[in-house]
């Protein structure tokens, strides 16, 4: 079982930054593939960048490629999502995910909002 709890969601302008922390309870957060998902109003959940166990490898969304970032510390249970150039379309709440031996886990999402 893992709980996750995500936080750093706030109100920002458009060309600014934010880092989201989504941390992590259990002993085995190390052996799951850890992603960030993000649902705006009125639309379904979708994928924004995912990180592998160890870390060595990322990929991201079209839309936020070059301007976010997913980082993990292992010995910190946490993992990162570094936003930048932040633009309106990017409102939504942030969920973070983990995901192994078939199973996915689920925060209860961070709201980001982005004004024009």
């Amino acid at each position: 079982q893992v709980q996750l709890v995500e936080s750093g969601g706030r109100l920002v302008q458009a060309g600014g930054s934010l880092r989201l922390s989504c941390a992590a309870s259990g002993r085995t957060f190390s052996s799951y593939a850890m992603g960030w998902f993000r649902q705006a109003p009125g639309k379904e959940r979708a994928f924004v960048a995912a990180i592998s166990a160890g870390g060595g490898s990322t990929r991201y969304a079209d839309s936020v490629k070059g301007r976010f970032t997913i980082s993990r510390d292992n010995a910190k249970n946490t993992v990162y999502l570094e936003m930048n150039s932040l633009k309106p379309e990017d409102t939504a709440v942030y969920y973070c995910n983990a995901r192994g031996w078939g199973v996915d886990y689920w925060g209860q999402g961070t709201q980001v909002t982005v004004s024009s």
